[in-house]
């Protein structure tokens, strides 16, 4: 499989490719500046912003699937703006490029307790509030998406390095709390989560989950 992971140099991004080479798949990683990719055997960087959809396109193109672990900066003032209209130009270079499979990284903040998403909740952090709705909304307008099989994975609440242990539990619209009331994931495990997914094809056209 070959696969194009956006974002490649990031908290998520560089333990995917590291997953990714792990499994024996070529991985284009496309950042920003590629200077900071981690590159071994199987992996190629490519210099690509998401602002640019031609470009983007011309990077993913031929690719089995792409995975973006794209972020537009938890200080960036324009948050909300900036990671809406970067996920959106993701999903049209997608498209432009011919790939069909898709697999976005959101937030938790659209999961929902009660009924309610965690981003309306009184008790959500407020500097995190203009990324996960951001992300909120995002999600929105993918499930709205009939072209590409693409699926949205909404890490646990507590995302975080850690070992790879391969032993987790997926769900769809809930946090997986455990018996301490705790939802946490490490990054190493959402890696094969992701990984997963895009061998399994479990959550065509879904949002998912993981925790312990």
């Amino acid at each position: 499989m070959k696969v194009a992971i956006i974002g490649a140099t990031g908290f998520v991004g560089s333990v995917l490719v590291k997953e990714g080479v792990s499994r024996g798949y070529e991985i284009t990683a496309i950042a920003r500046d590629t200077a900071k990719v981690d590159t071994h055997a199987g992996v190629t960087p490519i210099a690509a912003n998401v602002n640019n959809v031609d470009a983007l396109a011309a990077a993913m193109s031929g690719h089995d699937a792409v995975v973006s672990s794209f972020n537009a900066g938890w200080t960036n003032p324009n948050l909300y703006e900036d990671f809406l209209q970067g996920s959106k130009n993701i999903q049209e270079a997608t498209k432009k490029s011919g790939v069909k499979r898709l697999l976005v990284i959101g937030g938790a903040g659209s999961l929902y307790i009660d009924g309610k998403q965690l981003v309306d909740s009184p008790q959500f952090p407020k500097e995190y509030y203009p990324g996960a709705s951001s992300a909120r909304d995002y999600l929105n307008i993918l499930k709205e998406e009939k072209e590409l099989d693409w699926t949205f994975l909404s890490p646990a609440i507590n995302l975080h390095p850690g070992k790879r242990t391969g032993e987790f539990r997926t769900g769809t619209e809930s946090p997986l709390f455990d018996e301490k009331g705790h939802h946490d994931i490490s990054v190493e495990d959402l890696a094969v989560a992701i990984f997963n997914e895009l061998e399994q094809n479990e959550f065509i056209q879904k949002r998912f989950t993981v925790g312990y």
